[in-house]
């Protein structure tokens, strides 16, 4: 038989103790997926660097801004940088001396000077600062350290397209510049080798920093992606830990509460019975609310111990105990006819998710008759096979008068359904064709 959730009648449901083995391991996941701190319990919040003051300010920032701030590291960087620039310009004063006259070697070094002071701004714009300084190249020998520096940059901060752009066109003004002015020292085919050499060299050097930080900052972000994902596992085992929670409470209380209701309800509208039954009446009222204390007492120590291990609580309800489920719903007064065929095995070999299951169902169904359709009898019937699989079914005909209204009905027969699901079945639910209801499962037994 086919399952859904149940539409008509409320979900009444658990009847048994054995709520605790349940609520206890859904307390230890909802602990256990809070993400914690390594030592004090506390949740884990973004790794920061030790030494931040050691990491280039593109890197240490975790949520950087839109113009991060130089580090230590990075002053230092550019420092070196700006006098390795002006030390290259120092050396190459020497060959200008004897190649130039005075005004000459005044506007190279003043245009030196400048280009090695602009590398100051090479983290704002990179490819701005190349380009500027390769046409102040042209014009000066002295800025060809600030030319490296800049290309260095330029390749480290920026996508290889523009490296590429820049890279080529500085080679093709190289052979041309020592053909207007050649150096003393060497020919033009072998100045034009080392420089391009050394364009070559700080290209690739950046290349290789570049990627280097790439694998850093995508390493970072996989660690902060999987972060996200462990607090949105977290959050969603929270939520389903809470359901089951809910949901387990209401097995244990709905069948007892229901019973509570029913005695109850018949002492108000025969307040002249006799004696025995009144007495009767109240025993099973006080027994009903006593075992629902019970049964609530042992949810709130579950949620109280955790997943220190200890389960003190009565074992899960199974096939074996059905007879004693519809002998109490008979003492109230409902006409009940139970059978169970198991083809000759006994109940203890249905297997324990499937035999847990069906009596939650039989009970719901039981519970949910005395609410919707009091005084109607019900029928329930469970039969099945190893290899065949267990089929669970709950009916009850037309009321004999018009029920009065319960409040949060249909939540019960969705748990029903999930809990089938979750035992490899399911569930169906409907009017029947004599105005009643009838509920129906089949849950799997394996041969």
């Amino acid at each position: 038989m086919a399952p859904g959730p149940r539409t008509g009648q409320e979900d009444g449901t658990a009847r048994e103790t054995g709520g605790r083995s349940r609520a206890g391991e859904a307390v230890a996941r909802l602990r256990a997926a809070l993400p914690t701190g390594t030592g004090g319990g506390e949740p884990r919040g973004p790794v920061r660097p030790e030494y931040p003051w050691l990491l280039p300010s593109a890197v240490v920032d975790l949520a950087p801004p839109r113009r991060a701030r130089r580090t230590v590291r990075d002053w230092i960087v550019d420092s070196l940088c700006f006098l390795s620039a002006l030390l290259v310009g120092v050396l190459s004063l020497d060959t200008l001396s004897r190649s130039a006259s005075n005004a000459e070697v005044l506007v190279d070094v003043l245009l030196g000077s400048l280009a090695c002071c602009a590398l100051w701004t090479r983290r704002r714009r990179p490819l701005g600062l190349a380009l500027v300084l390769l046409v102040v190249g042209l014009f000066s020998e002295t800025s060809g350290g600030a030319i490296l520096v800049s290309l260095f940059t330029l390749t480290v901060h920026r996508p290889f397209r523009y490296v590429a752009w820049v890279g080529a066109l500085t080679l093709l003004l190289v052979p041309p510049y020592y053909l207007v002015r050649p150096d003393p020292d060497m020919s033009v085919t072998a100045a034009t080798a080392f420089v391009s050499v050394m364009v070559v060299t700080v290209i690739g050097w950046g290349m290789f920093v570049r990627a280097r930080r790439q694998l850093v900052l995508s390493l970072r972000d996989r660690a902060a992606r999987a972060e996200a994902e462990a607090a949105l596992r977290a959050e969603h085992a929270q939520r389903l830990a809470r359901e089951e929670i809910a949901r387990e409470m209401h097995d244990v209380l709905a069948h007892r509460l229901s019973l509570l209701s029913v005695h109850a309800g018949a002492l108000e509208f025969r307040p002249d019975a006799p004696r025995p039954e009144v007495r009767r009446a109240a025993g099973v009222i006080r027994d009903s609310a006593h075992e629902a204390l019970q049964d609530l007492r042992q949810i709130i120590g579950v949620l109280r111990a955790g997943d220190e291990g200890e389960d003190p609580g009565r074992p899960q309800p199974t096939l074996a105990a059905l007879a004693r489920l519809t002998e109490e719903s008979r003492e109230a007064g409902a006409d009940v006819d139970l059978g169970v065929d198991l083809g000759g095995q006994p109940p203890e070999t249905v297997p324990a998710a499937s035999g847990r299951t069906a009596y939650r169902i039989v009970q719901e169904g039981l519970t949910n008759a005395r609410k919707h359709a009091p005084g109607a009898p019900v029928t329930c019937r469970v039969h099945g096979r190893p290899g065949e699989g267990l089929t669970v079914e709950v009916a009850n005909t037309a009321p004999p008068g018009a029920p009065a209204p319960v409040p949060g009905s249909g939540q019960g027969l969705i748990g029903l359904r999930e809990r089938a699901v979750l035992a490899g079945g399911r569930l169906e639910h409907g009017a029947a064709g004599n105005g009643g209801f009838r509920l129906a499962a089949w849950l799997p037994w394996p041969a």
